[in-house]
């Protein structure tokens, strides 16, 4: 497995993840408290109008700053995220963890942790102290973040909790 910097042109590789799972639980913050709730379902793969999306947000990062990392077996791309371009907080001193996916044959393996330590050190360089997370809501995904340094906050981005109200906003210090 190669982890490496994933350049503008390779949006279309997002194509090959399959982000589908089985999701047990997810996690509500209430007031302030992680709390787990039964979810019982299967989130499938992308269409292609979420791939579009998917690709689009990329693309849009890496056009403005952003760094994009993959890990590749061979030439299939297995995982993927992406370091958001703009600062974010009150001291303009977080970067933003915007995409993040592994594809379903690849997890439990180690590779988005290993992408997760090369966002952290490009966020680093870039004079980041801390990324900023907004995780999706599921169990996996959560506990991910969390074993990768995470911890929920309560100084939520306004701007990225409006986009995804039901996400777990984290920090991780860098």
């Amino acid at each position: 497995m190669i982890i490496r910097t994933m350049q503008l042109h390779e949006s279309g590789l997002i194509r090959q993840i399959d982000r589908s799972e089985t999701i047990g639980s997810i996690y509500k913050i209430n007031d302030g408290v992680l709390e787990a709730v039964p979810a019982g379902h299967e989130c499938p793969t992308w269409d292609e109008r979420h791939a579009q999306e998917m690709m689009e947000r990329f693309e849009y990062e890496l056009k403005r700053g952003g760094t994009a990392y993959g890990a590749f077996d061979g030439d299939t791309l297995a995982g993927f995220g992406v370091l958001g371009h703009r600062f974010r907080g009150e001291n303009q001193d977080r970067l933003q963890v915007d995409l993040m996916y592994v594809s379903r044959p690849y997890r439990r393996q180690g590779i988005g942790t290993r992408i997760m330590e090369e966002l952290s050190k490009a966020a680093k360089e870039r004079g980041a102290s801390y990324l900023y997370i907004s995780s999706t809501e599921t169990e996996s995904a959560v506990h991910f973040y969390m074993a990768n340094g995470g911890k929920v906050t309560d100084q939520v981005d306004e701007e990225l909790f409006q986009m995804e109200p039901e996400d777990i906003h984290m920090l991780k210090k860098l």
